[in-house]
């Protein structure tokens, strides 16, 4: 069988060609969605009334994530992988529709975008237009787990999927811009919390075009010698695939694509078989192409391709003379040689994709709730408090929910499907009693004074990054499973923005019959205002709670239990529910 495979086999010069022509196809198709109302396979010359009243996107992050796209296939069916891609440049998800296009994926959920001329000219009209779909990688791009239009979540919602997922490979794209926001930086310390024995891997792949939206990019401007010492530094292995000519590019990322997944793959046997979990050095990709590859090289006398200028719409249509601009530029795709005259994809180009649900934009993972399985709860009246009379006793409500959550931590043990998160509070909210039967995941050096450090442990609170911690969560729930994050109530407003962006994607969810729904998120604060004192007014602000109370009630759901045993009652309600944001205070 795997001889009729040709992605199994050697790196051929026939297979480069057609790899390079899916490129093609994918950049052709994200740059018409930016521009085109009509005339998608440009049969006719370009005339104005073909082309958007108001052109509005993204470009220069495209083709460069494309070309990731089109080689994760190739390691898809080479390896028979089972991965998601997360893209965390931000704007750019044409790049992401066009593959899901291609592979078929798109019009399987979307049947009225039909892979012919008719459904090609409906996917150009509807990108970024009114009605239509964003701009970046929403949830109703087919695939997605992580929405862009933030930056700096993605390598954290990547590590989230992967915890307890052990076959599952996260492929992130990570912008260089993006890498320069605090959540991001700090994300590069992910691989001292994945254990290669019962998590999967996470592989990331460094978006280095150079430039921002108006900027070079740190990153950008960092000499070789320094990227290497700096990703040696965070634990990495970089491999660099660097140039602008695109054959020679193919080739070098296929290769590069091969030795970066058998180094995962064997990583994860030696662990597995040998039963060390040791932290191991797992690689990652430094991808180096110009910003905007392909585009238009000059416009109004100023470098576009490998420029700043690329980043938005590389050529706006306000001149007469850029309608011819435009019209070079997408005819420079050929299109002729990737579609035929009714619109279909070349069949030794479609040929390329993985089939059924090992397509990126198929993958259960990326509609978690395909894979949910309800959480097994004890009964929380179990746990109630004996009040007595009244000041007889003395107890603090979060301590009597510890040994509730230690137990459905033992109810779940087998399916390994929830864990909590906390920015290294999980003794200062009280939880302690789960230590009975979990330790604090850490697979970094540890010494015999370590309190509950484990390899296995799946108690995360061993980072103190509220931004990780949220981040992790929301990937781990994304892809099918179980969890809450407590903190104090004051430094909740850290990840203020993070929980807004989770209940805008659910929201949109909920009008997508095809998403399935997922577990709720539930904040729990703790430490609120009023035990504050101790700490002064550092420690003093219940303003996520008004944060949270101006969203539609659809989606948020804010609870105030009164006492230790109406707290039990809520969680028990809020771990089960799907599709809300749950904030416990």
């Amino acid at each position: 069988m795997e001889n009729t495979i040709p992605e199994k086999g050697p790196i051929t010069d026939d297979l480069i060609n057609r790899m390079n022509r899916w490129w093609r196809a994918a950049n052709y198709l994200s740059a018409c969605q930016l521009y085109l109302l009509d005339n998608p396979l440009l049969k006719k010359p370009l005339t104005w009334d073909m082309i958007k009243k108001k052109i509005v996107g993204h470009w220069g992050t495209v083709p460069g994530q494309n070309f990731i796209f089109t080689h994760l296939n190739r390691e898809i069916k080479r390896y028979d992988l089972d991965l998601i891609l997360l893209s965390g440049p931000g704007h750019g998800g044409n790049f992401f529709i066009a593959n899901d296009y291609l592979d078929g994926s798109y019009s399987e959920i979307y049947p009225n975008i039909s892979q012919d001329e008719e459904g090609m000219q409906k996917l150009f009209k509807q990108f970024s237009f009114p009605g239509g779909v964003p701009s970046h990688c929403a949830p109703e791009t087919p695939g997605s787990i992580h929405e862009g239009g933030e930056l700096g979540y993605s390598l954290a919602h990547g590590c989230g999927a992967v915890f307890d997922n052990p076959d599952l490979i996260a492929a992130v794209v990570v912008g260089d811009g993006e890498a320069e926001t605090g959540p991001l930086a700090t994300s590069w310390h992910i691989n001292k919390f994945i254990n290669p024995i019962g998590d999967g891997a996470v592989l990331p792949i460094l978006n280095l075009n150079g430039y921002k939206i108006a900027n070079p990019t740190i990153f950008g401007r960092m000499s070789h010698e320094e990227l290497v010492d700096f990703f040696h530094g965070c634990g990495w292995e970089p491999y660099f695939v660097e140039g602008d000519d695109p054959i020679p590019m193919h080739k070098k990322m296929a290769e590069t694509m091969d030795i970066v997944i058998e180094k995962i793959k064997d990583i994860q046997k030696n662990a597995r078989e040998s039963g060390d979990a040791t932290r191991p050095v797992w690689p990652m990709i430094v991808l180096r192409t110009p910003k905007g590859w392909t585009g238009p090289k000059v416009v109004d006398g100023n470098r576009i391709e490998g420029n700043f200028l690329a980043h938005q719409v590389p050529v706006m249509m306000d001149k007469p003379e850029h309608l011819q601009i435009l019209s070079d530029w997408l005819h420079s795709y050929k299109p002729e040689e990737l579609f035929d005259e009714g619109g279909h994809l070349m069949p030794d180009i479609a040929s390329l994709a993985p089939e059924g649900n090992r397509r990126i934009g198929m993958n259960p993972h990326a509609n978690g709730g395909k894979l949910l399985h309800d959480l097994r709860m004890p009964d929380f009246r179990d746990y109630a408090f004996d009040i007595g009379h009244h000041g007889e006793k003395e107890s603090q409500d979060t301590q009597n929910l510890g040994a509730f959550i230690r137990d459905i931590f033992k109810l779940n043990a087998e399916a390994k499907n929830f864990r909590i998160f906390s920015p290294d509070e999980n003794n200062s909210n009280r939880f302690q009693d789960v230590f009975e039967v979990e330790n604090r995941d850490w697979n970094a050096a540890q010494t015999d004074e370590d309190d509950h450090l484990s390899r296995f442990g799946r108690v995360m609170d061993s980072m103190l990054s509220e931004h990780m911690c949220e981040g992790w969560l929301e990937g781990y729930l994304l892809t099918g499973r179980h969890g809450f994050f407590d903190t104090y109530e004051a430094f909740s407003r850290i990840i203020d923005s993070m929980a807004a962006q989770h209940a805008k994607w659910l929201k949109v969810c909920n009008q997508l019959p095809w998403r399935e729904q997922i577990a709720s998120l539930n904040l729990m604060m703790c430490s609120t205002v009023w035990q504050q004192d101790h700490n002064g007014f550092t420690h003093q602000d219940p303003g996520f709670m008004d944060h949270i109370a101006n969203k539609k009630a659809d989606v948020v759901r804010i609870y105030l239990p009164p006492a230790t045993n109406c707290q039990h009652s809520t969680l028990d309600h809020g771990l089960p529910a799907r599709n809300y944001v749950d904030v416990i205070i």
